[in-house]
Parts: structure tokens; sequence; C-alpha cells
């Protein structure tokens, strides 16, 4: 048996001794192109490793890991295999890789997506007050657009038809179709209704503002309500780690049955399969709830 498991466990060796060579290499050579954009762009030379605080450094990494998280999952499989002498941790982690990285930048997308129709909301207030403080609608636009950034990359449009006597109830409803920014339909609404009936934009603006404040606080009582059920998933994804976990300290060696067993390397499958299927089946019900 020991004889069988020697290419297997060199092979697990040598993979995981590649992802520390890639990973080191990729570090050093971030580490140089730093290096070598300070020097262009500040002039001058780069600063010595004592000369560099922890703060500055931790968030230099951290900027580096955020867009590339998702392949933390290949030195975890690393580990993985090393302690289970098999390959299949990073098949695992390598075919994870892809799966991870879509999930966050979902969840990536739905930050901006609420941090734009928070942009929206401040962007409405500021406009009110620009207009109740004597301002021209165009001029209070267009200082509301540059300092609350609602407008995105539909600024420039907006800001000129505003400018010269253009479309700006047209150029608000395009720049509506950005996600999250729904609430500019609204304002494009209110606009057209003040140049077209002489009605109050000011009034109009504020009444959306407090609707759109609302739906905000209703979502937001929504998800504290699903925090629960977001509690359930998380739990069911990290039974299976704890049940190893717990096998091993108990001294069962639950990943040489699961990895070199034939027994084990299908309830490994199945496991897996069922795994994944309840994440998604549970993922699927709360999302339904927070469409609702």
């Amino acid at each position: 048996m020991t004889v069988e498991l020697v290419p297997v466990r060199s092979a697990a060796h040598g993979l995981a001794a590649l992802c520390a060579v890639l990973a080191l290499g990729w570090a050093a050579e971030w580490r140089r192109g730093g290096g070598r954009a300070r020097v262009v762009l500040a002039g001058g030379v780069p600063e010595g490793r004592g000369g560099r605080a922890w703060p500055e450094w931790a968030a230099r990494w951290w900027a580096v890991l955020r867009g590339r998280r998702a392949w933390l999952c290949l030195p975890a499989a690393g580990v993985l295999a090393l302690l289970g002498e098999s390959p299949l941790p990073l098949v695992a982690g390598a075919l994870a890789v892809p799966l991870v990285g879509r999930r966050l930048k979902a969840a990536e997308l739905r930050k901006e997506r609420d941090a734009r129709a928070e942009r929206v909301v401040a962007l409405c207030g500021a406009v009110v007050g620009e207009l109740r403080a004597g301002w021209q609608p165009a001029q209070a636009l267009s200082f509301a657009a540059r300092e609350t950034g609602a407008l995105g990359d539909a600024e420039a449009p907006v800001l000129a038809a505003a400018r010269f006597g253009g479309d700006v109830p047209g150029a608000l409803r395009w720049a509506a179709r950005q996600d999250g920014a729904d609430g500019l339909a609204g304002m494009a609404a209110c606009w057209q209704v003040a140049v077209d009936g002489g009605a109050g934009l000011a009034a109009g603006l504020d009444r959306l503002e407090a609707a759109l404040r609302d739906h905000r606080e209703q979502r937001d009582r929504l998800r504290a309500e699903l925090a629960g059920a977001w509690a359930t998933v998380a739990v069911l994804a990290l039974l299976p780690a704890a049940g190893l976990a717990l096998g091993a300290a108990l001294g069962a060696d639950p990943l040489r049955v699961l990895l070199h067993t034939p027994a084990g390397l299908g309830c490994l499958v199945v496991g897996g399969a069922l795994e994944a299927a309840g994440l998604w089946w549970a993922t699927r019900i709360v999302r339904g709830g927070e469409r609702a």
C-alpha cells in the first residue's frame, strides 16, 4: 500500500511546491512593479523595507488581493493536498477558482449598485438644496452631480445637456440604465413636468428623495430579516469542514479515507454534489425573498 501511494504523494508535493513558487514569483514581480511605479511617478528612489509603515504595506497587499481573492483557493487546496497526500484537492481548488471569482464579482456588483443608489438619493437632496438657495436648475444639477458623483459614466452628457439647453430628461433616462441608478428616471420625470407644466422642480425632487429613502429603508429591513437565513446558508457551507476537523481531532484520519479508498471517493463525490445542490437551493430561496 505504501509503494502505491509514493507516486500520488510525490505528485501532490510537486503540485503544492509549484503553487508556492508561482505565488512567490507573482509577489516578487508585484513588488518590482510597485517600485518602478514609485520611481516614475514620484521621481525618487523606492523606500527601504524599514521605511515603509505597516498600515501602508497591509493596505497595498489588501488592494492586490482584493481583486484576486478567488486565487486563495489554490493555497488552501495545496494545504489539503499535502495533508491528504493526494492531488485531488488541487484539482478541486483549480475548478473552484472561477466559481468563487464569479460569486465575488456578483457581490462586488451588488455593493456598487447599492452605493450608486445611495448617491442618487444624495443627488436629489443636493439639487433640492441648491434650488431653494436660489440657483437655476441647470446650475444646481451641475454642482450636485459633481459633488455626489451619482451620474457615473453618464455625467458628461447629462451636464452638457443641462448647460447648453439640451434634452436633460432624455439624458437622465439614459443615465438611469446604469445598475442601481433607477432613481434617475424619477428625476427625469420631475424635470419633464417642471419644464412642460411649470411645476416646482424642488417640490417634486423632495418627494422623490423621500420615496427613495423609504425604499432604501424597506430594503434594509428586509435584509435584516433575511440575516438569519444567510446565517443558515453559511452554517450549511461550513458543516463539511467542521466534520473533517472533528474526525481529524478524533484520530479517524478522514482525508486518507476520502482520498485513498473507493468508498471514501464515492462518499466524497456524492457528498460534494449534495452540498453544492443544497447551497444552490438555499441561496436561490434567500435571493428570491430579496427580489420579492
